[in-house]
This record gives C-alpha cells, sequence and structure tokens, in this order.
C-alpha cells in the first residue's frame, strides 16, 4: 500500500543549505589538521614539450620551513595516475609535456613556505617540438588512442546524390572547470601500513587505487572520504588523482599527515579542460532541409594523455545526432596528442560537443534555404513511435521515448516564438547598429555510463533503536543535490520526515568499489541501491508486526512518522526499538545495477544509454554591431526531468546548466601563447558568467511526464542535459549575425566580442592582421 504522505516530489531545500549559507558547511580546507601536519606544493616545470638534462633543487631544499623534496625517483610504486592508460606520470620522469607539468613536489611546514620554495628551482632542457592544436596534431597524425569511424548506410552516394550540398568547419573552444573549491587531498598515516585520505573528489574508488598503485600497496590498505566538494563539473573525477597521489606520497616519506591544495592558478594551469574541438562537415540535403547524407569530422585535442578522452570522444559520437535522424551517415573521431595539459571529464562529458556540431549544421542548411531554423530542425526530428525505421540511431540503439517534437512544440508556443520572430525581424530592419536574434534548439541526452561496468552502486542503510536512520552510498556531493534526493527516498521509504534522516560522508570503507558520480547517474544508480536497503529492513519491520496484528505484510503502512498494521497503530521509534528488542536486523546493504544496457566498443553499436532526458531553450539576444558586445534578453526553458523527486533542486540545476552552457560558449575563452604556455589561469583572466549575465527574462518549466523505464520513482536525471541548452545562446547570436550580415555566417566558439566582430565583417582575423 502507498503512504499517503511522500516527501517524494516535494520542493525541499538542499539538505546542506543552512549550512552554506551560514559558512558552517566543512570542506576538504575546512577540516582540522592533525598535530604535526605539514603542507606540500608541486614544482613545475617552464616548457611545453622536451627533456629535462638538469634539475637544480638545491635551493629548493635550503628554503626555509622545507622538510622534503620529491622527484620521480622517490615513487615507491607506480608513477601514474592515468585513469585508462598508464600514460599520465605523477611526477615527470625526464620528459615534460606541456607547460606546468609538476616535475618534484614540495613538502613543507606551510603551505607558503612550500609555495614559495617551489619557484626556486632551476631547470635545463633539450626541447622537442611541440604540437598545440589539433589542427597541428592532425597534420602530423599525433594521436593519444587511435581514430574511430562510425558508419551508417551509403553517406557518399547520399552525399552525390543530394539535391543540396553544403561543406564547413568550426572551431569549438575549450571550457575551465571553475569549481569554486579547488583540487585538495590530506593525507594521514595510519597504523599497520595503512593510510586515511579526504579529498575533494568525484570518484573515490579511483582515487584509492591510484594511491594503492603510488605506494605499491594493495586497495584494503587505502581508505578515501569525500563529504561534499564546492563543484567538480567532471574536473576531480580522474584529475584529482594526481593530487591524491602526491598527498599519499608525502605522508608516506615524511610519516606526517600532509595537506596539498592547489593555488587558482596552479590548478586552472595543471588541470584539463573540457576538450575543444575542429569539426568539419559535409552535409547532403533536400528542398525541405531534410538531411540525407553526412560526412562528419571530431578532432579533439586531447592534450598529452589518454586521461579519460577515449570514452569523451565516444559519447560525442553518440550526441552527434541530438534529436535528429541520420539515415546516411558517416563519422570519423580523431583523438589528437598535444602539448598541452591533458583534457578530462567535463559536464556532458563530450556530448555538447556532438550537439555543437550538428546545431551548426541545421543552421547552415536553414540559411542556405532561407528557412526558420526551427522549421528545419522539426522536418529532421526522429520519429514518434517506437516502430518507425526514423527511430534508430546511428549507432543502433532505438529511441523508444521521442518526447521532443511535443516538447518543442510546447515551448514554442509558450514563448510565442512565432510572434517574436516577426517583431524581431522588424526591429531589425529599423535598427541599423544593435541587431538581434531569435533560436530555440532541443536536447536529447543520453543516461547511463558509456563504459558498462560503471553503471552500478552500492549503499548501506542503518535504523538506529530510536527510529532513525543513517545511510551512506557511493555517490558524491559536489552541490547538485544528491544526498539532498536519497535522503527523500529512504525517508519516503520509511514513512519519515526528511530530518530522521542523515547521510554519513562518502567513504571507501562503508561502500566499496564505487563508480564515480558523474554520467548524470548519481541520484539514479545510488538512489535505487538506497531504496533497495531500505526496503529490506521495511519488510522485515512489516513482517514483525504484521503477524502479532495476523495481517499481510504489504498492508503494513509506513507514513507521517508511525506504522499501521490493522488495528494497531505505532510510532517508527516504538517499532524500531521492539524489532532490535527482538533481534531484528536493522541493517542492510544496497546495490543496483542498470538493466538493459550493453554496449560494442569495437563495433560502437548496442545501447550504451538506459533512456534519453530531453529539454529545449529559446533564447533571445541583442548584439552591438560596433563593439561586438551581446546580451541575452530572455531565456525560455522547457525540460524533462521525468517524474521530478524535488523540483526545486531540478529547477536550480537547469538555470545553472543552462548559463554554465552559455559561459562556455559566448565568454570562457581558453587562450595559449605559442610557447604552449597558458595565460587564462586566473579570474583576472578567464571570464565565467556572473549574476549580471542571467537574462532578465528567464522563465524555466518541467515538462510533465515520467520516464518510461523504471528508473527511480519515473524520474530523469537533470545534471549534464541542461548544460546543452545553453547552445540557444550561440544560435541566437548567430541569428544576430546573420541579421548583420545578410549572409552565411562562419562564428566560432565562444562567441566573444572579438569573434562576433569577425563575423560580422567588423574586425580583421589574426591571419589577416598578420
Amino acid at each position: 500500500m502507498k503512504a499517503p504522505h511522500t516527501v517524494i516530489g516535494a520542493s525541499l531545500p538542499h539538505e546542506s543549505a543552512r549550512l552554506h549559507v551560514s559558512g558552517r558547511a566543512h570542506y576538504t580546507d575546512d577540516l582540522p589538521l592533525p598535530a604535526g601536519a605539514l603542507h606540500a606544493a608541486f614544482g613545475s616545470a617552464p616548457l611545453a614539450h622536451g627533456r629535462i638534462t638538469a634539475m637544480d633543487l638545491a635551493a629548493v631544499r635550503a628554503a626555509p620551513g622545507v622538510l622534503k623534496v620529491l622527484t620521480a625517483a622517490d615513487i615507491p610504486g607506480e608513477n601514474n595516475c592515468g585513469p585508462v592508460l598508464h600514460d599520465d606520470p605523477i611526477l615527470a620522469d625526464g620528459l615534460v609535456q606541456y607547460w606546468g607539468q609538476p616535475a618534484f613536489l614540495v613538502v613543507a611546514t606551510s603551505h607558503d613556505a612550500a609555495r614559495r620554495a617551489a619557484r626556486l628551482a632551476k631547470f635545463e632542457f633539450e626541447t622537442l617540438p611541440a604540437l598545440l592544436t589539433a589542427e597541428a596534431a592532425m597534420a602530423a597524425e599525433s594521436w593519444v588512442l587511435p581514430p574511430v569511424q562510425v558508419n551508417r548506410g551509403d553517406a557518399v552516394s547520399a552525399l552525390a546524390s543530394a539535391r543540396h550540398r553544403l561543406q564547413g568547419a568550426v572551431d569549438l573552444g575549450g571550457q575551465e572547470h571553475f569549481y569554486l573549491e579547488g583540487q585538495i587531498a590530506i593525507a594521514t598515516l595510519r597504523d599497520d601500513d595503512t593510510i586515511h585520505l579526504n579529498v575533494s573528489t568525484q570518484h573515490p574508488t579511483e582515487m584509492q587505487h591510484m594511491v594503492a598503485h603510488a605506494l605499491g600497496w594493495r586497495a584494503h590498505q587505502v581508505s578515501v572520504e569525500c563529504r561534499r566538494m564546492g563543484g567538480g563539473f567532471g574536473g576531480k573525477e580522474s584529475q584529482s588523482s594526481q593530487i591524491s597521489c602526491a598527498a599519499a606520497l608525502a605522508a608516506w616519506h615524511t610519516k606526517r599527515p600532509v595537506k596539498l591544495r592547489l593555488d587558482r592558478d596552479d590548478d586552472m594551469t595543471i588541470t584539463g579542460k573540457r576538450h575543444d574541438f575542429h569539426i568539419e562537415w559535409d552535409v547532403g540535403f533536400d528542398a525541405e532541409g531534410q538531411i540525407l547524407g553526412l560526412a562528419l569530422t571530431l578532432a579533439s585535442r586531447c592534450g598529452f594523455s589518454a586521461d579519460l578522452s577515449g570514452p569523451i570522444n565516444d559519447r560525442t559520437i553518440f550526441h552527434a545526432d541530438n534529436c535528429y535522424y541520420l539515415d546516411a551517415v558517416a563519422i570519423r573521431s580523431l583523438r589528437c596528442k598535444t602539448n598541452t595539459v591533458s583534457n578530462t571529464a567535463f559536464r556532458g562529458f563530450g556530448g555538447p560537443q556532438g550537439m555543437f556540431a550538428i546545431e551548426t549544421i541545421i543552421d547552415d542548411i536553414a540559411r542556405h534555404l532561407g528557412r526558420d531554423p526551427l522549421d528545419v530542425r522539426r522536418i529532421n526530428f526522429y520519429g514518434d513511435s517506437a516502430g518507425e525505421q526514423r527511430n534508430l540511431t546511428h549507432y543502433g540503439m532505438k529511441v523508444e521515448d521521442n518526447i521532443a517534437p511535443a516538447l518543442v512544440e510546447q515551448l514554442a508556443r509558450d514563448c510565442d516564438y512565432a510572434a517574436r520572430r516577426l517583431a524581431i525581424a522588424r526591429f531589425n530592419a529599423g535598427s541599423p547598429v544593435i541587431k538581434r536574434g531569435l533560436a530555440l534548439t532541443p536536447v536529447k541526452f543520453g543516461i547511463s555510463f558509456t563504459a558498462t561496468m560503471y553503471n552500478q552502486a552500492g549503499a548501506q542503510v542503518a535504523v538506529y533503536s530510536d527510529g532513525t536512520v543513517l545511510l551512506t552510498h557511493g555517490g558524491t556531493e559536489m552541490g547538485q543535490g544528491l544526498y539532498t534526493k536519497i535522503r527523500q527516498i529512504v525517508a519516503h521509504e520509511f514513512g519519515l520526515p526528511v530530518e530522521d534522516v542523515r547521510l554519513s560522508p562518502t567513504d571507501t570503507s562503508r561502500v566499496p568499489n564505487t563508480s564515480a558520480t558523474a554520467a548524470s547517474s548519481g541520484t539514479d544508480l545510488n538512489g535505487k541501491a538506497a531504496q533497495a536497503a531500505a526496503q529490506a529492513i521495511r519488510a522485515r519491520l512489516a513482517a514483525f508486526i504484521a503477524a502479532r496484528n495476523a495481517v499481510a505484510a504489504t498492508e503494513v503502512v509506513f507514513a507521517g512518522g508511525r506504522v499501521v498494521a490493522g488495528t494497531e497503530d505505532i510510532a517508527f521509534a516504538a517499532l524500531a526499538a521492539q524489532a532490535y528488542r527482538a533481534r531484528i536486523q536493522l541493517w542492510d546493504a544496497g546495490f543496483y545495477s542498470t538493466p538493459k544496457i550493453h554496449y560494442d566498443p569495437q563495433t560502437m553499436m548496442g545501447r550504451p544509454f538506459y533512456y534519453f532526458a530531453y529539454g529545449a531553450a529559446c533564447a533571445e539576444v541583442a548584439l552591438d554591431t560596433l563593439t561586438g558586445e551581446s546580451r541575452v534578453l530572455r531565456a525560455d526553458i522547457l525540460h524533462d526531468v521525468g517524474r521530478s523527486l524535488n523540483p526545486a533542486i531540478d529547477i536550480g540545476q537547469i538555470e545553472g546548466g543552462f548559463i554554465q552552457g552559455m559561459g562556455w560558449l559566448t565568454s570562457e575563452e581558453l587562450w595559449w601563447k605559442p610557447d604552449g604556455r597558458l595565460m587564462t589561469h586566473a579570474p583576472s583572466t578567464y571570464k565565467i558568467p556572473a549574476v549580471s549575465d542571467c537574462p532578465p527574462v528567464f522563465n524555466v518549466k518541467l515538462f510533465e511526464g515520467e520516464n518510461v523505464e523504471d528508473a527511480i520513482h519515473k524520474s530523469k536525471a537533470v545534471g549534464e542535459p541542461p548544460l546543452m541548452l545553453g547552445l540557444s545562446v550561440f544560435f541566437a547570436l548567430r541569428d544576430a549575425c546573420a541579421a548583420a550580415t545578410g549572409g552565411p555566417v562562419a562564428l566560432s566558439a565562444p562567441a566573444t566580442p572579438e569573434a562576433l566582430l569577425r563575423a560580422i565583417g567588423g574586425l580583421e582575423t589574426p591571419a589577416e592582421a598578420a
């Protein structure tokens, strides 16, 4: 029997909201250090590519407060922090592969002393040629992983026979994670050759394994804990391992606790970003704009090591269709090796780049035909029936729940798209300087890890004899509300108020073999695991009270902090106490693995995703054609989260994802000097969106519906999909550029003022200026 009152679907505040705003939430840097704790800092090599012929560390060792200086030779185990390939050293061992690569580690009595000492090193190098861009790597055929080709149908013939055909190319920039809390780890040795780490990480188990390998230990000697992060966005999935390993090495050598916290400049220099792409295409289409054939090249700058570039680029391939059926398609994916920092996971994990490519193609088709881009999008949508051939993706997965057409129609109607399109045309006709643009773009995002083995989770739930509940699971909290939703799920199972449920920090010694909190799967996986554990305990309690009331256990109701069985109505706390005295087990572990998914990484075919999450956004912008300055005037969003677990949390994620996506495509420009040095390495030179960049009219609604799959309470993931709603801003700017030029638009991303001026002919390109 379903409880009459439930916390599922309630707009409850974030479980740590009061702690956040009062400054009482403890992050890793806030934890009190044990007596005798030391601090560490990396010493970095000032070269993009070369061999270290001499490294003079005498001045570093002699600096005030320095106790130890470690190099690659001091690593007792494996000098590697690469999550897939063993190609990413913790400390450079002679070969420097990007500017700023850590070459040694200073351990000192204070953070400031360690950083100051690290700058005193003297290097001598044998300089080697450096590849800095994807185009340079393509020319040199330099890859971190072999190229991948995915084909469906005969793209060559389809292109040759198409009535219309276009070729094009565009550059898509990367993005700095810019989490408010930088990379940090605290390592503390314990008895009997064991070590405990507090790490700001999305993947505690991977930190456990990497630290064990670096020390030459086994997994059961290492425990990793994380209560909360001040943001992650993918940047703390794999790349927190270098910081974890370095802190552990320093603790092992000094036999004292060690904290390693990266300064913002060091963090931005040393850690990877969202993959930037060079994209080329050849597309054939009919008079209505329906795509008949497509040849697409997706070349990403991966950096010097593989990191997670394999699955990231795979997901780019999987999302190169977005909401559109591609009948004859040939996709070539190039994973370019460059002498830059190794790029890594970022919210969307390659999906946004694939969507950017197809949306650019759709936009070009529309402008070539003189049609509204929204009409061309509608023509190319997947079908609305699972039985139609137009519902099969280019990687062999059926689109069984295609709500994109209905969702887009609802948003277009609600935001008055057609009337505003006419009004903007009238405005532009009478405004020679300020041009406005409008775009409505859809999102279809696959939910699951593409590496099938990661689609699993565990949790432990304990009911205490006073009726309170403590739970822990494998997911990590980075501000996205995961702990809040898991708390709601468990409270619902016991019919308790959420105040009676508390979460303990994520810890590898409590829940083993955890997957990263990534791929938007945190609630899907850990929520199901926690639910399974809670249901096992509830079943025992139900059987216990049902037996004495001669009713079926299925008739017992848990609601409002009470339990009802037949004529007996008892407080949950009282029942828990009675069950304890009757020796009923009041704790359990739960496990969940995602069903239905299968995927062959060799053929790139299968069902890599459990389901799709959908959304759409309509953005209106204004462009000053004299300065290139642009503003977002209005944004309307309709997003699919299935049956929402917590609408307040979900809407917050949608708003934040949209703004972050907008920042990626408009203001967040990464820039390297010709020698390979990153110059946008601080807030002073790297521009993320501010509160003032939020559109003054910002309408966000949840699409009514539920997940057709058996996800937790029929909800859908909401972490990554909203970021791609920011595409609407870029294509609205493209629309404004078209109004200014009256012709095709060559606009790269991010659409900075300089890029916008170049697109409308108001500024020379760098090549022309030279």
